[in-house]
């Protein structure tokens, strides 16, 4: 199922690394960025995390919520969050449920090999819940930036 903009965003509920469940739709009449990545606590994975982090209080200033989903457990996102000292949101999808409903979980190239897994992508939510913008096969560095960017050029 490939997702477009302007299609309501799918909902889903799905543990935090504190084990408490949040709810996309929690989050209404905010802009959400939800943005997947492929695994707790590697290069390109803590360089998307921390520069979200760098951001999130400007991400914040816009009205917008920030939540990184991968398929990582609970207690390794509390270990990462810990050890980066991240300050977003991490949720974990251990059965990528929410990865295959977005279509990020899906046949792709690591290292010039074929493989199934998360692409990193990133969805920009909007306030009624409907899907602003999507960034697929992100490249980690710099794109924080570019989210909030959209977020304040969409806020205007």
């Amino acid at each position: 199922m490939a997702l477009k903009e302007t299609e309501l965003a799918p909902d889903f509920t799905i543990p935090d690394a504190g084990e408490k469940k949040v709810s996309l739709h929690y989050f209404r009449g905010k802009w959400v960025v939800v943005y997947f990545y492929p695994k707790d606590d590697t290069p390109g994975c803590t360089m998307e995390a921390m520069e979200f982090t760098k951001l999130e209080a400007d991400f914040s200033r816009a009205g917008a919520m920030v939540l990184g989903i991968s398929r990582d457990s609970c207690e390794s996102h509390l270990q990462f969050s810990k050890k980066r000292n991240l300050g977003i949101t991490l949720l974990s999808d251990a059965d990528m449920a929410v990865q295959k409903l977005y279509g990020v979980w899906r046949p792709h190239s690591f290292m010039g090999k074929p493989v199934v897994g998360t692409v990193r992508s990133t969805f920009l939510v909007d306030p009624g819940g409907r899907i602003a913008k999507i960034w697929d096969d992100v490249n980690p560095a710099g794109h924080a930036q570019a989210v909030l960017a959209e977020v304040e050029k969409r806020k205007k």
